[in-house]
Formats: structure tokens, C-alpha cells, sequence
């Protein structure tokens, strides 16, 4: 039996000599190549933190010391000490989750996967845990020294230091990298850290050298010991964190077990805050992801284990629609520039910066700056496009609405990965957007359906001035062109049915498809329709508006929530002309979803064509027999 396989919860970590660990350690490696590369999912993150993780079981109790991770990605190994060993089936529905889940284990915590949450989590656990007098725990919050470039984090800094007499432990995973090399001042002072030599040994020196020089020199060791505080600073830069009053302890390698348990063990008797430095090697261990300058295998589909090489080669994606487009419009355009939030390749930014590396910002993981900072460049004369995962806009929300709207600013705002991204689960399901942005006045939202109207919308979406705009799409890759029919106003004709057309059936980006089928499943039905793409959702075209009322039933289709999202601000535009044609809309329910393949939520949630047209088929049924209102001529 392995190691590895005796394990099965953290208090058997303790009973393992040092050799034993290290052979732990080495299977974990394997385990972690192994089955990551069959299933997909987070590899380079967690081969980074084995060593450190290992400690951190040895020495703290968990449950009831509370482990908090930020971000979740980094739990694989976490999840192999806390008895979860069945990865066959990670990020699959009824398999593990790719992030903690309390669902699985009382070892986790925070299942929002969302980066810098982490220190607030522990600030307030702590918190409660001193009112309730349950002083015989600690906390301990994981974070990557990415995840620090987040203003939240810093926000719970100023606040976890408040309180000397609370025993929380923050330990800074740092390698250098959140997906990309960590940017900014923040990288830049750790790095210092993790490159200069410890003060503590220029003090030894200062003390073998000067007190054997006698009394002078022993009172020259007094005052170099006496500068400590100034010393840290210029030797080893520390002084960042013990200014917001929190001890510090490290650089530590974070790859040495007996070190990192020894620095733990000092920060836990400690009683209060404290900060561990670990300094640690993303993707470590294995070949292929120590060579990968991009990401070091931050997230990987299936691999052969052997090589790292895709299974299957992957098709062209939307990212890369938006790469291509992008660059074209720089060139044409000087002023347009571009920013993320630390995700400059997962979201196509990559040839972008390659060409024009002056006019590229990633501004860490930071959406809130992100937006705000847009703002200001809109103002000072550029036209910036902010690209982010649509689930991260959500933390930018307020900076859209009132730096941006209320200034009328000419931001376009691109979001990756709309809509349903299935096995990343909850936090990552690009599905609040639309119901969200709703709220924005005057704000202009595209939903493009193939490679060819994402380059037109991007194009239309820049060439606005006077407000944001929004382009999103989907993860994955994209599917054949839709060419449309006609155009009627501002709307795509997709599709004509024989007969009286008494359902208009609109997609919504990628949805588009799925309505195309509804219609032809009507048709077969014997009951005729339309079927349009609005291009642009919000706000709703007047031009949608008067096709709506010239119908007997209007049935939307769309990859955001169905509560507040594209179908019910088309069904209050209806009513607010005066037409009551109903509206059925079809979408994503309100509720948290578990991870799953997008086909599978898909049939969950009766989105695929054949559901939706059953039920339109029967909504057209119990209409009561009326004049047409519409000839088919006209649309």
C-alpha cells in the first residue's frame, strides 16, 4: 500500500517520518499528473502547493482549525489529505468538485471560487470565534500572491490587523504567478523578498564581527540592532506587511516540509495575526508544466500524461474570434486599448499585447480598477475594452453603473465564457450578465451567434462613443456560420416557416440555433413562425417590438437567467407599447448550479429545441382562434 493510500484523514499525516513524507509528496505528484490529464481540470496550481499543504495538516487540526483557500483551485491536494481520493470523476456531475464544497467535506469552506475573498472569509471567522470564547482555534487563510493583487484583500489586511489578539494565519502562496506572472507593485516587493538575502543574517554578522571588537564595537551592534526595523526594510522589504501590523515570517520554501512546518508552528504560538511567506514553484514536478512559460498548466482539458499534449486538438474558439477581430481594429484604431484582470491569454488579449505591448493593461485581479480605470482612459480620449469572463463582471457591477454609465463613457466591455460553462461549476457559469447589465441605463449589450457577427458587433460595439457596450459570448468553440435571411430593421430574419407565421421565436447569442430548431420543429407541428436574432438584446429594438406584436405568441430563447434577463425586458417592451401578445421566455432558472457538462444543464432546464417547441405547440393551442395578425409578406 502507498502512502498516499494510508491517508485518509489529516491526523495520519502525523504519525510519517520525514523520508515517509517525502515519498508522500512524490505520489501525490503522480496521483495529481495522472488524474488531472484523464479528466481535465486544475494541474499546475496544485503540484505547487503539495509541500505546503502537507504542513498545513500537520499542524493545524482541521476542522476545527478552519483552512480557507483562495482561490479553490489550489484544494486538490487538500482533498486527497481529507480522505477524498476518487478523482475519476472531477468536475463531472456526481464526481468531485473542482473547487471545495462543503457538500463533500466539513475540511471545506468557501465554495465561491472567485479570487481574494479568502482573507475576509477568515477575518470574520475569527471574529466569531473570539465573541464565542472559542480560543483553542485558529484560522488559516491560503492565498496566492495573485489573488493579493485584489483591493478586497487588502480591504481585510487593513482589518485582520485590528485585531492583535485574534490567532489568524495568512499564508502567501507565492509563485511568482497568478494564471500569467503575478503584475504590479505588489509583485514587485515579493519578489524582493523572495531574491534578497534575510536580514537576519546580516544582523549575525554584525553581532560575531562588532562585539568582538570590545566596547565600541558592541555598542555599534546596539545601535545596528537598534535600526532593525530600518534594516528590514532595505535589506528584506517586510515592512509592507509589519506596517499594517501584521508579523511576518519568511521567505520561506515553501517545498520544504520540516521548514514550512517549523514556520507554521511559529506563526500558530504567535496568538495573533501573522503571515507565512512561502515561496513556491507553480506546476512543480512535472515536465511539461514547468515549461510552459503561458500559464505553467494552470487549467489543462484531458492530456497525455507523458507529454502534456491535448487528446484532441481543439477546435477555433470565440476567444480566438475576438483575438483576430481585436488586433484588426487596433490597427485601424490608435486609441482603442485594452484591459484585463489577470487573464490576458484566457481571454485572448495575448496578440494583442504581442503587437501592441503600450497599449495592453492588466491590472491584476482587480475588476473593480479595471472598470473604473476604463473610465478614466474614455474620459482622457481613448476608447478602452475591458475583457473579462463574464461571471467576473459581476464584481465590477457598481463601477459599470456609476463610473461608466452615469459618465456616459464609451467603454466596450467583452465578456468570455456567457452563458452555461457546465463542469466549472457555480461561481464560474457565465449566467448573471444579461439580468444584470439590464439594470445599466443606457447601456448596449450584443450577443453574437457566429465567428462573422462577432466581429461586426465587436466593430459596431467600439465605434460608440456617448455609453458602454457589451459583446458576449460563449465558451468554446464556435459553431458554423448562421447567415441571416433578411434583415428587418435591426433584426436577423434566421428563419421563414409556410403558413401564417404566429410565433416569432428570438434567439439570444449562442441560443440562436436552438430556436432555429424550434422553429423547424413547429413547422413539422403545421404551425408557422419566425425566428430572429436581435443582435443587440438591450435595450430591446424597437424594431423587435413591432415584430413581437405582429405575432400570436412570442418565445425567447436564452443562455442567461430567465428571471429579469432578455425575454422579460422583451415582454415588458411588448406590454409597454400596448400589445398583449404573450411572451413565453426560456432560460436559465435562479438558483446556484452544480457542476455538469453544458449539454446536461441544457436538457435540465427544457432548453433544448424540442422542449421549448412542445411547450409553444401547446401555448399555441389554447390561443384563442383570432385574425392573423400579421401577413406573412411582411416579415
Amino acid at each position: 500500500m502507498s502512502q498516499l493510500e494510508r491517508i485518509r484523514r489529516p491526523a495520519d499525516l502525523r504519525r510519517l517520518t520525514s523520508p515517509e513524507l517525502e515519498v508522500l509528496a512524490k505520489e501525490i505528484r503522480e496521483f495529481l499528473v495522472s488524474s488531472v490529464s484523464s479528466t481535465g481540470g486544475h494541474m499546475g496550481p496544485n503540484l505547487g502547493v503539495v509541500e505546503l499543504t502537507i504542513a498545513l495538516h500537520r499542524v493545524f487540526d482541521s476542522p476545527v482549525d478552519r483552512i480557507v483557500f483562495d482561490t479553490g483551485h489550489q484544494a486538490y491536494v487538500h482533498k486527497l489529505l481529507t480522505g477524498r481520493q476518487d478523482f475519476s470523476g472531477l468536475r463531472r456531475r456526481g464526481g468531485m468538485s473542482g473547487y471545495p464544497s462543503r457538500a463533500e467535506s466539513d475540511h471545506d469552506i468557501v465554495e465561491n471560487s472567485h479570487a481574494s475573498t479568502a482573507l475576509s472569509w477568515a477575518d470574520g471567522i475569527a471574529k466569531a470565534n473570539e465573541l464565542r470564547g472559542l480560543d483553542d482555534r485558529c484560522v488559516v487563510a491560503v492565498i496566492g500572491d495573485g489573488a493579493l493583487t485584489g483591493g478586497m484583500a487588502w480591504e481585510a489586511l487593513n482589518n485582520i490587523a485590528d485585531g492583535q489578539d485574534r490567532s489568524l494565519i495568512i499564508v502567501v502562496n507565492d509563485n511568482g504567478r497568478s494564471y500569467a506572472p503575478t503584475i504590479g507593485g505588489l509583485a514587485h516587493h515579493l519578489d524582493a523578498l523572495r531574491t534578497t538575502p534575510s536580514y537576519e543574517k546580516v544582523l549575525g554578522w554584525g553581532k560575531r564581527t562588532l562585539q568582538r571588537s570590545g566596547t565600541p564595537g558592541r555598542v555599534a551592534f546596539d545601535a545596528l540592532h537598534g535600526m532593525k526595523k530600518g534594516l528590514k526594510d532595505v535589506i528584506a522589504p517586510q515592512g509592507l506587511f509589519e506596517g499594517l501590523g501584521i508579523k511576518y515570517v519568511g521567505p520561506v520554501d515553501g517545498h520544504d516540509i520540516s521548514a514550512m512546518e517549523f514556520a507554521l508552528t511559529r506563526a500558530r504560538a504567535y496568538g495573533g495575526p501573522v503571515i507565512v511567506h512561502a515561496i513556491t514553484e507553480k506546476g512543480r514536478g512535472y515536465t511539461p508544466a514547468e515549461e510552459d512559460v503561458r500559464d505553467r498548466f494552470h487549467a489543462v482539458g484531458v492530456i497525455h500524461p507523458e507529454t502534456g499534449l491535448p487528446v484532441a486538438p481543439s477546435r477555433f474558439g470565440w476567444t480566438s474570434v475576438f483575438a483576430e477581430e481585436i488586433v484588426e481594429i487596433a490597427r485601424r484604431r490608435s486609441d482603442v486599448v485594452a484591459l484585463t484582470a489577470a487573464m490576458l491569454a484566457p481571454v485572448g488579449l495575448a496578440p494583442f499585447a504581442e503587437e501592441f505591448p503600450d497599449r495592453v493593461f492588466d491590472v491584476g485581479i482587480a475588476e473593480q480598477h479595471a472598470v473604473t480605470s476604463a473610465a478614466g482612459m474614455a474620459f482622457a480620449g481613448l476608447h478602452p475594452v475591458v475583457a473579462l469572463y463574464a461571471t467576473f463582471l459581476n464584481r465590477g457591477y457598481d463601477q459599470v453603473l456609476m463610473d461608466v454609465a452615469l459618465h456616459r463613457a464609451g467603454v466596450t466591455f467583452v465578456l468570455d465564457r456567457a452563458g452555461l460553462t457546465g463542469d466549472d461549476g457555480a461561481s464560474h457559469n457565465g449566467m448573471w450578465d444579461m439580468a444584470l447589465l439590464r439594470t445599466v441605463p443606457g447601456l448596449r449589450l450584443a450577443a453574437p451567434r457566429d465567428a462573422e457577427t462577432l466581429r461586426a458587433e465587436l466593430r459596431e460595439a467600439v465605434a460608440v462613443e456617448d455609453g458602454p457596450t457589451v459583446v458576449r459570448y460563449p465558451k468554446g468553440a464556435v459553431p458554423e456560420e448562421m447567415p441571416a435571411l433578411a434583415r428587418q430593421g435591426s433584426v436577423d430574419v434566421l428563419a421563414r416557416h409556410a403558413g401564417t407565421p404566429r410565433v416569432l421565436v428570438v434567439g439570444v447569442g449562442a441560443m440562436t440555433r436552438t430556436a432555429v430548431e424550434v422553429g423547424a420543429a413547429l413547422d413539422a407541428q403545421g404551425i408557422g413562425s419566425t425566428v430572429v436574432d436581435p443582435r443587440w438584446v438591450l435595450p430591446v429594438a424597437a424594431d423587435l417590438v413591432d415584430l413581437a406584436a405582429r405575432h400570436d405568441l412570442v418565445v425567447t430563447v436564452e443562455d442567461g437567467l430567465v428571471t429579469a434577463g432578455v425575454g422579460s425586458a422583451l415582454r415588458d417592451a411588448v406590454a409597454e407599447a400596448g400589445s398583449d401578445v404573450p411572451v413565453r421566455s426560456h432560460g436559465i432558472p435562479l438558483r446556484f448550479l452544480e457542476h455538469a457538462s453544458r449539454g446536461e444543464l441544457v436538457e435540465d432546464f427544457h432548453l433544448r429545441g424540442q422542449d421549448i417547441a412542445r411547450e409553444a405547440a401547446a401555448s399555441v393551442a389554447s390561443l384563442p382562434t383570432l385574425p392573423s395578425r400579421v401577413d406573412a409578406t411582411e416579415v
